[in-house]
C-alpha cells in the first residue's frame, strides 16, 4: 500500500523552526514543570494516549485555562463505552471569554472579504461592543444557560458575532448556511428548537445573486419555538421582513459590560450536524471544555499558530471548519473570511486574498488544490512573503496534490494535512512541526488521540488497509446528540462494530513511519468536496419523484483525490429513465437540499440490494464497485433478494469516472 507515498520528504523542519515551535515549547514545560522528557514525537504521543489524565491536566496547564471554580477529577470513565466519560468534573468555564483575552489595539480581531466586497478589518473593541449588543438583545429575548440559538447566515462576522454572543450568556449555538434548501434547514433545527433565530436575506456564489427572502416566512411557520428572528441584510441593504427585527436594530441594543456566563466543563458549546444514513441528520452535540481544550491542542501544538498570526481556512458557516476557524481566536490569532465561490472571478481568488490579507496560515479543501493544480494556475508574481502553512481537510489530498504544493509555493512553506470529522469538531490525524512531511502521508496521530488501524478480525495492524479506530476516549467526543435520550444513534453511529471502540468509518494505513494514508470512506456516508452528506438525505428527495419506486447512491474515492457519486435508481412500473426524468430528480436534490446532492452519474435498475431485515447494503455495493471480492463484502444469505448484487458485480468499470 505504500506506493502511494514517497520515500524523499518533501519538507524538513530546520532546527530554528523546531525550537520556535509551539510543541517544542511544550515538550520544554513538560520537562521543567513535570519531569518529563521525550526523545522524540512518537514517544510524547505514546504517552499522551497511555496517560490521558496527566496529558490532558498538561494541556489545561500549558495554556493556562480560566475555571472559575476548582476541578475535582481529570477523568471519569464510562463502564460500557466511551458515551458518559466525564472531564474535569466541577470546572466552570467559558469559551468566548478565552477568546477575549487576546483583545488588544495593535492588530484587528477578524479580517473579512466576500464576492461583492473588498477586503476590510473589524477591531477588536468594535468586535466587543457588537457581541456585547447581540449578547445583549439575546438576554432580553429570554435566552439563557442551555438555550438554542440558530443560525442561516453567510460567512462574515455577523456569524462569529451571533455566536460569541450566545456562548457569552452560556446558551447553545448551531448554524446551516444559506445554500441549504428550506427542507435541510427545518430537519436539522426542528430537532433542536431554537427560541432565537439568524436569518439572511440571501446569498452570492459564482457572482450569482440567491434570494432567501421569500423563504424566510416558512421557516419561521416551521419553527415554533422561535421567539425572536433577526434579519440580516446581506444581497439589498434595504431588505426588510415584517417578521424580524433588523441586525443594525440588535446592535443598537445598551449595555454596560461583555460578561462572561461561566458553565460546566460538559455543558453544550453547540450543535453540528452530520447525516447518517438512515433518518434526520444526527445533532452531534459537543462541550465547551471538550472543544476548548481540543482546540487549543490542534491550533497551537500541532499548527503552530501564534498569537498575532492570520488564520484562514475556506468554509461556509454549515461546515465544522468555520467551527475550527474561529478557535484560531483562542490562540490570539487574527481569524480571516471569506464568504462565496473558490473560483469566482477564477482560482485566484483566495491566493490574491492570501497576498493582500498577508494571510500566515491558509486553508482549504483537498478539492480546491487538486482544481488549482488541474488548471494549472499561475501563481508568478506572488510572493506569500507571510505564508508559513498551507493546510488541507475534507477528503484525501493526493500525493500529486503534495507535490503540485511544493513546485507551486516557496520551499519552506509547511503543508498541513488535516483529517477528522464533525464527529469531534477537530482532526484525529495532522500536522507535527518536528517531523519531515512526505508526499501522500499525513505527518502523524494527534496527541491524545489514540488510533489504530483495524483488520476484520479486530487486530491493531501496520503497512495494511484498515478500519480507523479510536480506541481511548478524547474531551471532544459528542457529550450526545440532541434528542437522542437513550443515545441510541450515538451508540449505533460509532460503538457496534467493535465493542468499547470508536469506529470512525475511514480506510487508512499506518505507515511504518507512524504517519498515516487515509483511502477514503469505509461506510456508506457520501463525502462530496469533503461535506459529508446522508444517503437518507438523497432517498428523501428521489423517492419524492413520483416515477422513481427506489433508489441507491455511493460515492468512489478515485484516484488523483476526484470522487465520484453515482445514483442507482427503480424506475416505477411502466416507467424509463429519461433524459427528463434525471433532470427532474437532480432539480429536486439541488432545490431540496443543495448541488453538493446532486449525483455524477444517475442509472435505472431493476432492484436495489437490501437485507433481511430491510436495511440498503450502500456500503458492501461501494466496495464491490471499488473492485473488492463480493463474496468478502457481503453474505447473501443475510440478503432479501442476493440476485440484486450482480448488476454491481458485473457494473462496467469503464462507467465509473467522472
Amino acid at each position: 500500500m505504500t506506493d502511494r507515498v514517497s520515500v524523499k520528504p518533501l519538507w524538513t523542519p530546520s532546527r530554528n523552526f523546531v525550537e520556535q515551535s509551539n510543541l517544542k515549547k511544550f515538550q520544554n514545560w513538560l520537562f521543567v514543570k513535570k519531569g518529563l522528557y521525550f526523545k522524540n514525537y512518537h514517544d510524547l504521543w505514546d504517552w499522551s494516549v497511555t496517560d490521558l489524565e496527566d496529558f490532558w491536566e498538561s494541556i489545561w496547564q500549558f495554556n493556562d485555562i480560566k475555571s472559575h471554580s476548582l476541578y475535582f477529577d481529570v477523568l471519569i470513565r464510562s463502564s460500557k463505552d466511551f458515551i458518559g466519560t466525564e472531564w474535569f468534573r466541577g470546572a466552570t468555564i467559558n469559551y468566548a471569554e478565552h477568546i477575549f483575552r487576546h483583545k488588544n489595539t495593535s492588530r484587528p480581531a477578524i479580517m473579512y472579504q466576500s464576492e461583492r466586497e473588498a477586503l476590510r478589518e473589524l477591531s477588536w473593541r468594535e468586535l466587543e461592543k457588537q457581541v456585547g449588543a447581540v449578547a445583549a438583545f439575546l438576554r432580553q429575548a429570554g435566552v439563557g444557560v442551555g438555550d438554542r440559538v440558530a443560525g442561516v447566515l453567510p460567512n462574515g462576522p455577523q456569524a462569529v458575532i451571533a455566536f460569541l454572543a450566545t456562548n457569552s450568556l452560556g446558551a447553545v449555538w448551531s448554524s446551516c448556511s444559506p445554500d441549504f434548501g428550506t427542507a435541510s434547514i427545518l430537519d436539522r433545527f426542528q430537532q433542536i428548537e431554537p427560541k432565537v433565530l439568524f436569518l439572511t436575506d440571501g446569498y452570492t456564489y459564482n457572482g450569482k445573486a440567491y434570494d432567501k427572502l421569500p423563504l424566510i416566512g416558512d421557516l419561521i411557520a416551521q419553527l415554533p419555538t422561535v421567539k425572536k428572528t433577526v434579519l440580516l441584510p446581506f444581497l439589498n441593504p434595504q431588505a426588510k421582513s415584517v417578521q424580524t427585527v433588523l441586525w443594525g436594530d440588535v446592535l443598537k441594543t445598551p449595555f454596560s459590560t461583555l460578561e462572561f456566563t461561566p458553565v460546566p466543563f460538559g455543558h453544550p458549546l453547540w450543535i453540528l450536524y452530520s447525516s447518517g444514513t438512515t433518518g434526520k441528520p444526527k445533532a452531534i452535540t459537543h462541550s465547551v471544555g471538550g472543544c476548548l481544550l481540543e482546540h487549543f491542542k490542534v491550533l497551537s501544538i500541532h499548527q503552530n499558530v501564534k498569537p498575532g498570526d492570520r488564520y484562514f481556512w475556506y468554509s461556509t458557516t454549515g461546515w465544522m471548519m468555520w467551527n475550527f476557524s474561529v478557535a484560531s481566536m483562542l490562540v490570539g490569532a487574527t481569524l480571516v473570511l471569506y464568504e462565496g465561490a473558490a473560483a469566482f472571478p477564477n482560482l485566484n481568488v483566495l491566493w490574491d486574498l492570501a497576498e493582500k490579507a498577508k494571510i500566515n496560515h491558509f486553508g482549504g479543501g483537498a478539492a480546491y488544490y487538486i482544481a488549482c493544480m488541474k488548471a494549472g494556475i499561475n501563481l508568478q508574481g506572488y510572493k506569500f512573503n507571510q505564508l508559513q502553512t498551507i493546510g488541507s481537510t475534507g477528503s484525501p489530498l493526493p500525493a500529486e496534490g503534495f507535490e503540485w504544493v511544493y513546485k507551486t509555493f516557496k520551499k519552506d512553506v509547511w503543508l498541513i494535512s488535516l483529517s477528522g470529522g464533525t464527529d469531534i469538531c477537530s482532526g484525529f490525524v495532522g500536522g507535527c512541526p518536528t517531523l519531515p512531511l512526505y508526499a501522500g502521508e499525513i505527518q502523524c496521530r494527534l496527541l491524545g488521540c489514540k488510533l489504530e488501524a483495524y483488520d476484520e478480525k479486530g487486530q491493531s495492524v501496520r503497512n495494511e488497509l484498515g478500519e480507523m479506530v479510536i480506541t481511548q476516549p478524547m474531551p471532544s467526543m459528542p457529550i450526545y446528540f440532541w434528542n437522542d435520550p437513550q443515545n441510541q444513534r450515538y451508540r449505533a453511529s460509532y460503538f457496534e462494530d467493535y465493542p468499547g471502540v470508536w469506529r470512525h468509518g475511514d480506510w487508512i494505513q499506518i505507515t511504518e513511519r507512524e504517519g498515516v494514508v487515509i483511502y477514503g470512506r469505509s461506510d456508506a456516508t457520501l463525502n462530496r468536496d469533503g461535506v459529508r452528506i446522508g444517503t437518507s438525505e438523497i432517498y428523501s428527495a428521489v423517492e419524492s419523484v413520483e416515477d422513481i419506486a427506489d433508489s441507491l447512491v455511493v460515492c468512489l474515492e478515485q484516484e488523483g483525490g476526484k470522487y465520484f457519486m453515482p445514483l442507482f435508481v427503480v424506475p416505477a412500473k411502466g416507467q424509463k429513465l429519461t433524459d427528463d426524468l434525471k433532470s427532474k430528480i437532480n432539480h429536486e436534490l439541488r432545490t431540496r437540499f443543495s448541488p453538493r446532492h446532486v449525483p455524477d452519474a444517475i442509472y435505472a435498475i431493476s432492484e436495489i440490494p437490501y437485507t433481511i431485515s430491510g436495511k440498503k447494503m450502500e456500503a458492501p455495493v461501494k466496495k464491490i464497485l471499488m473492485g473488492i471480492n463480493p463474496a468478502k463484502v457481503a453474505s447473501r444469505d443475510t440478503m432479501r433478494n442476493p440476485q440484486s448484487l450482480d448488476f454491481f458485480v458485473k457494473f462496467a468499470p469503464e462507467k465509473l469516472s467522472v
